[in-house]
């Protein structure tokens, strides 16, 4: 299938290949202390990029929340440096490049040129996540891409913040960008930005965060360059290389120390499966001595909301959940995954087609992998694992119109209970595994948007009982002070709360309550909805699992 125009699709079953090799490492001997080196300084590049971001950005989302991501990636697309970002980001970000360059190859780029996409097939998360690549020259080589991701808070769509809850396709969420350049070595693709401003809501804060995702990116092309002057072309690239092989057989050893079997877990959405039912997300995990296999087909079909999520998330999320498996702080880059094999199914939930729905499946569908994955192998390795925490999100997504036809967005994430572990309770009001964002600070909401916050506190005891007891939830109070404003809610964890571990209890589920001119308005955890002045949007995050009978 092809998206956009743009690239094949993916097939139902993936292995992680070795990127060709550059010559350049024949017969080269290399100091491991320079290796160390090098790797953390691509890094410290990729931590730079973020930086830039944070600074420069105009969304609150970007500069407050930090829903952004950097990556450095080889000459050939294989991931090698990272910053502390967002997990979920980062793990597509291993198929990003490759499956970019399928459509662009490298030979037909050039010395200034910048990329920007947001194209499902291209490694893609949700249309929210844009990406801006730049190719990184050295002496005349590609050497490596700089890579920012970014979630901008509008890119269209039929409702403000491109979270459609109906959505019956993606047509109905968000502007798709194939890939184009949106910037050469003559400056910034001035066309392609207003043709971008146009189709969005919010066109200054667009531009804004656009113009520090390339600024991000030069600041990336600008540390890679140093690094190679100071240890040469030679060396950077095959100290890459190197990196690739290190981290393969860290997990390849990680896999050896975990009993073969099979096995096999499931959990669970609130729903959007046949008549509105619960939607399955089920794993069979293989181990075979120094590889395995993660199985997601026996997932449910394509659902009816947008939790559909890309082929590239739930390899991100197995992954992730991987290295969480291991035990280990081992160094997330290409090499790590070349060990894993990972299925999934066309029409599934999981591998919808490039025109489905998939706006919530970054943030909600996806951390439902990483329960079903912890729910197989609890019992193998339980001192290894967490019970189930606030796996969603928790969006309320705010969108006020204003007079002169633009609108203001606040795009508002919630932390939840963690759930416990063998050996501690679990954190309150926290994001847990696949996220890595905060909450937009009250001062900044007040300052920024016709939003009054009336209360902010911890949703005590709605963690789960146990040995351990999980963390509790968060609690946020909104009055809205604007005419009139859109909300966007998106939230899981409302009907099947996070599960208890090694007979610890489940934590309460989340809530979400308006209350209008006195009384109570239902209101769903996936919906779109206008809110007058004065109400009240109250949502109470849900609870962590606890772990073990509780004494």
């Amino acid at each position: 299938m092809v998206d956009g125009g743009c690239a094949a699709g993916v097939a139902g079953k993936a292995r992680y290949r070795r990127q060709p090799v550059p010559d350049a490492e024949g017969g080269m001997k290399l100091d491991p202390f320079v290796v160390e080196v090098i790797r953390h300084g691509l890094s410290a590049a990729a931590e730079e990029m973020s930086l830039v971001m944070t600074r420069s950005a105009r969304s609150p989302l970007l500069r407050e929340a930090g829903d952004l991501s950097s990556a450095i990636t080889d000459g050939h697309g294989g991931l090698v440096g990272q910053g502390r970002d967002i997990p979920i980001h980062l793990g597509a970000m291993a198929y990003t490049i490759p499956e970019l360059l399928k459509v662009m190859p490298r030979d037909g780029l050039n010395d200034g040129d910048v990329v920007i996409y947001n194209v499902g097939a291209l490694g893609g998360n949700h249309l929210n996540d844009v990406k801006v690549v730049r190719p990184v020259f050295f002496e005349g080589e590609i050497v490596a891409f700089a890579v920012s991701l970014a979630h901008w808070p509008d890119i269209g769509g039929t409702w403000p913040g491109s979270y459609f809850a109906k959505a019956v396709d993606t047509f109905q969420e968000a502007l798709r960008i194939p890939p184009v350049l949106i910037a050469t070595g003559a400056g910034v693709n001035a066309p392609i930005v207003q043709l971008l401003k146009a189709n969005v809501r919010d066109a200054e804060s667009c531009e804004g965060d656009l113009l520090a995702q390339i600024a991000a990116t030069k600041a990336g092309e600008k540390r890679i360059v140093e690094l190679c002057r100071e240890h040469g072309k030679a060396v950077f690239m095959a100290t890459q290389s190197r990196l690739h092989d290190l981290s393969e057989i860290e997990m390849r050893e990680a896999l050896r120390d975990l009993p073969d079997g099979v096995y096999e877990g499931e959990d669970y959405l609130d729903d959007g499966s046949d008549n509105n039912a619960p939607a399955r997300i089920h794993v069979k995990i293989t181990i075979r001595g120094d590889e395995a296999t993660f199985d997601l087909s026996g997932s449910c079909d394509r659902v009816s909301n947008f939790c559909n999520t890309t082929p590239f998330m739930a390899r991100s999320a197995v992954a992730y959940a991987a290295r969480i498996m291991s035990g280990r702080d081992m160094t997330q880059n290409a090499g790590a995954l070349r060990p894993l094999t990972i299925i999934t199914r066309p029409g599934s939930i999981l591998e919808p087609g490039w025109t489905a729905s998939v706006a919530a499946g970054n943030h909600e569908t996806s951390m439902r992998i990483v329960d079903a994955i912890f729910r197989a192998m609890q019992d193998t390795i339980p001192e290894r694992l967490s019970a189930g925490g606030a796996t969603t999100a928790g969006v309320l997504f705010f969108a006020e119109p204003r007079q002169n036809g633009s609108w203001r967005m606040l795009y508002e994430v919630h932390g939840g209970g963690e759930g416990a572990r063998h050996n501690r309770a679990g954190t309150a009001a926290t994001r847990v595994h696949l996220s890595n964002t905060s909450n937009t600070p009250v001062e900044v909401i007040e300052a920024n948007y016709a939003i009054r916050l009336e209360q902010q506190a911890i949703r005590r005891h709605s963690g789960g009982a146990g040995a351990h007891r999980g963390g509790d939830g968060s609690v946020r109070t909104y009055r809205i002070l604007a005419p009139s404003m859109h909300l966007t809610t998106c939230i899981e964890r409302m009907v099947i709360a996070p599960w208890g571990m090694q007979g610890g209890y489940p934590g309460k589920a989340c809530r979400i309550s308006l209350v209008r001119q006195g009384a109570n308005v239902a209101i769903d955890g996936k919906s779109n909805l206008v809110l007058q002045q004065d109400d009240l949007v109250t949502i109470e995050m849900c609870g962590g699992g606890g772990y073990g009978a509780a004494k």
